[in-house]
């Protein structure tokens, strides 16, 4: 009787099992293995293919030499930071904060910019101006600005919540990363273009333009 028992469990076990066994029974073992890794961590993210390689190849390249009399090419260095744990929408407030600022007044600032993202960029930030120093020929770490400070979307992880009566819901885990130059000498008085004209110049040139304006159907 053992024997017989014994022989029906094993043509049970070598038998084709219906497809909705084997998907159980690969979750259970997907659970069940020690290595499994469900965290979002950005370490998790580093190495992968999708990673922008192109902003750091500006450090690259090599100009010519320049000719006597021409005004001096400032040095420049980009610094990028990949896969931060934050949504691009809400680091984009930080990397527009800092932009055309020089970076004595950027690290003064972000500590009272009560975001996560000013940490992250001070930190890049200063990681720049050490790199400047050490492998761009910059003479005083004080004399930069920054010119280009942007960021771009990363990696999106979706994951699934718990909600009540055994729903579930869709989560997404955003990424982001982030990218700055910083340029040599003292940042320019209007980094973004302002109207030069005052008002009293606004006020004419708004007259001219409605005098010499042509009505439809006028003689």
């Amino acid at each position: 009787m053992l024997n017989c028992v014994t022989s029906k469990l094993t043509l049970l076990c070598h038998s084709r099992l219906p497809s909705s066994f084997i998907n159980l029974r690969e979750c259970v073992a997907l659970f069940a293995t020690p290595k499994t890794d469900f965290s979002t961590s950005s370490i998790k993210l580093a190495g992968t293919k999708d990673e922008p390689t192109r902003w750091l190849s500006y450090n690259d390249v090599i100009y010519p030499p320049q000719e006597p009399g021409e005004e001096r090419r400032p040095a420049f260095v980009c610094h990028q930071k990949l896969n931060i744990k934050y949504s691009p929408k809400k680091m984009w407030y930080v990397a527009s904060f800092v932009r055309g600022m020089s970076v004595d007044e950027a690290l003064k600032q972000l500590p009272l910019v009560g975001r996560k993202g000013a940490t992250i960029v001070k930190d890049t930030i200063l990681e720049a101006q050490q790199l400047a120093i050490e492998k761009h020929n910059v003479e005083f770490k004080t004399n930069l600005w920054i010119a280009e400070s942007f960021c771009g979307k990363g990696p999106v992880i979706k994951g699934m919540r718990r909600h009540a009566r055994m729903r579930m819901g869709e989560v997404m885990y955003r990424y982001c990363h982030y990218f700055v130059r910083l340029e040599e000498g003292t940042p320019p008085e209007n980094y973004y273009y302002s109207w030069p004209k005052t008002g009293p110049a606004l006020l004419a040139h708004w007259v001219d333009e409605v005098r010499d304006r042509k009505i439809q159907g006028s003689l």
